[in-house]
């Protein structure tokens, strides 16, 4: 009899485990530009984040975790939907790889899956609060093909594009930075077609009026008018704040703006403690232009950009603690991580270092040098993840997809190939090595290095079949141009390709050559393999960043008030705070 009462105990214990297994809240903090140097977990001393710490202590660490791509849009799109951006069309051929316009027609594909949407189907709550960056609008101002309760959330506060140097007055502009950049060719342009057009009409080669001229140069003066137009304005058409499908203040108000987005956070929690829930709180921290509340301002001992990471870390807290307070820290599982690297260019205006720090690792945002692309990466769940675990396998912001997709009870789709792997056999001890053999780094369309992680090897391969140039010359970065970029004269190409083993070089400082590496050519030619069978599994989709779904569409800018105002309005104070 008494062994029957045991053996029922521990079948109800397993039952139970079981159930407190299943279906666990999930909560995930994304930074935006954050360096994996930044933080005290990773070795930063001087700038205080004991909250991000103790997710650390109390989870595990991934110690190369991977960004899909080193920028905003695309690293994204691979994490919402666990496939590398180019399977979605986010990925650019041109120099731009990130949408800068709310009233542009590119977006994450209404074809895609988001584990969003895989959750909400199985009967979560769910929410996105803070930085989108993934499209509106297709066709016009309010169809919101592209927004976030299109792709999964029941619930938005947040920006739906991303958060500007010109959303602050006096903070520099990155569209006068793009504009600079082309208007020397654009007025070349202009220069020799109307000379051109005086030359063959005065030759007598062009019968036409010469008041076709006249509108020639009338066309291209109103279209440099529009253009100057939107760049004197950037700030009301695109610092765009939204709850749901409207817009409550145009432009945002960064007054307490980390706290509305934790209160946000907070009362998503509590409204929904009783079942399970997925919030992804996604920091607009510490893209530029930087901002921090008066609590935080001038507190850090790394001006303006340190204030914005430690008011960052309070606000992680402060959700952590209402877990604990409604008692469900052990049934959630927490996710931080950065969507790229440090964007180490950034200078404000005034010479004050506005970029962060990544570490012994060479590059940063825009490149995929170990300085753009190894993002910080903490899983906490009291009870299932032991503490202190520390893992040095390469894994992919696209795990979490499948991870917490096949914790909700979700099938993973079966129509499409998913690139990442699920965590929890390595989180659990159950795994010792990493389901990623190889990982494949795009800068935009454009296939730029491989990392191998060969089977019973400590290696860890890495090939560049290009490099950006550094300017200037001897820097880490691409100072001249703010962003590195992808092609022409901004690269250079490597054939053979560069070969590093980051197991020995994690700096990237010294290439191997096939005389100091008897492995070169037979590591060079799996990978070439490895790279063969990637791009014939890849389709032809609509691309997403084509300069017709970039450039700015009139009809399809949010306007919450009217062109005359300039779009402008304020309505957060007003609304009614009772939200579902």
């Amino acid at each position: 009899m008494i062994l029957l009462f045991h053996v029922l105990f521990y079948l109800w214990e397993v039952s139970n485990a079981s159930e407190t297994v299943s279906k666990p809240n999930i909560v995930i903090f994304m930074a935006d530009d954050l360096g994996i140097g930044d933080l005290g977990c990773f070795g930063n001393r001087t700038l205080r984040t004991p909250n991000i710490d103790k997710l650390a202590r109390e989870g595990a660490m991934l110690t190369q975790h991977i960004a899909a791509s080193p920028l905003c849009t695309p690293s994204r799109a691979a994490f919402m939907t666990g496939r590398y951006s180019v399977r979605s069309g986010i990925a650019s051929v041109h120099r731009t790889g990130v949408f800068v316009f709310s009233g542009s027609s590119g977006g994450l594909p209404s074809e895609e899956t988001t584990f969003a949407k895989l959750l909400q189907q199985e009967g979560y709550s769910t929410a996105l609060i803070g930085k989108w960056h993934l499209g509106i609008n297709c066709n016009s101002s309010n169809d919101f093909c592209h927004h976030p309760l299109s792709h999964g959330f029941d619930y938005f506060y947040g920006i739906p594009l991303t958060n500007f140097r010109d959303c602050i007055p006096g903070h520099g502009s990155v569209f006068a930075n793009g504009f600079k950049m082309y208007i020397h060719t654009v007025l070349q342009f202009i220069g020799i077609a109307l000379i051109s057009l005086k030359a063959v009409h005065y030759l007598g080669l062009f019968r036409g009026p010469i008041r076709a001229l006249g509108y020639f140069f009338l066309i291209i003066s109103v279209l440099l008018g529009l253009l100057l137009l939107l760049w004197y304005n950037f700030r009301y058409l695109n610092c765009i704040l939204m709850r749901n499908h409207t817009i409550i203040q145009q432009p945002w108000i960064y007054e307490n703006f980390t706290q509305r987005f934790t209160e946000e956070g907070k009362r998503f929690i509590k409204r929904n403690s009783e079942a399970p829930f997925l919030l992804f709180l996604s920091y607009p921290h510490v893209h530029t232009a930087l901002f921090a509340s008066q609590t935080f301002k001038g507190k850090s001992k790394h001006g303006l950009y340190g204030d914005a990471v430690e008011e960052m870390d309070w606000s992680i807290g402060d959700i952590l603690h209402v877990l604990d307070q409604w008692h469900l820290s052990e049934k959630t599982l927490v996710y931080f991580t950065s969507d790229q690297g440090a964007h180490i260019e950034e200078i404000s205006v005034n010479g004050e270092v506005h970029g962060g720090y990544n570490g012994i690792y060479k590059g940063g945002k825009s490149t995929n040098w170990e300085g753009g692309i190894r993002v910080p990466g903490l899983l906490r769940w009291p009870g299932v993840v032991e503490p202190n675990t520390y893992i040095d396998e390469p894994t992919s912001n696209m795990d979490i997809f499948p991870t917490v997709v096949k914790l909700a009870g979700a099938s993973l789709p079966k129509d499409r190939i998913i690139d990442g792997h699920d965590l929890m056999p390595l989180l659990q001890g159950k795994a010792v090595r990493s389901m990623h053999e190889f990982l494949f780094h795009y800068c935009n369309a454009h296939l730029n290095a491989v990392r191998w992680h060969p089977e019973n090897s400590m290696s860890i391969w890495k090939v560049f079949f290009f490099t950006p140039n550094f300017s200037p010359e001897g820097s880490n970065g691409c100072y001249d141009y703010h962003v590195c970029f992808c092609q022409g004269d901004f690269v250079t190409h490597h054939n053979p390709p560069l070969l590093f083993d980051l197991s020995r070089d994690p700096e990237e400082k010294n290439p191997l050559t096939p005389e100091t590496e008897s492995q070169f050519y037979e590591v060079i030619q799996v990978i070439q393999q490895a790279v063969n069978n990637h791009t014939a599994s890849l389709s032809n989709v609509p691309n997403q960043l084509s300069l017709d779904n970039i450039l700015w569409k009139p009809w399809l800018q949010p306007c919450c008030s009217s062109v005359l105002q300039f779009c402008y309005c304020d309505h957060e104070v007003e609304e009614n705070k009772d939200v579902p």
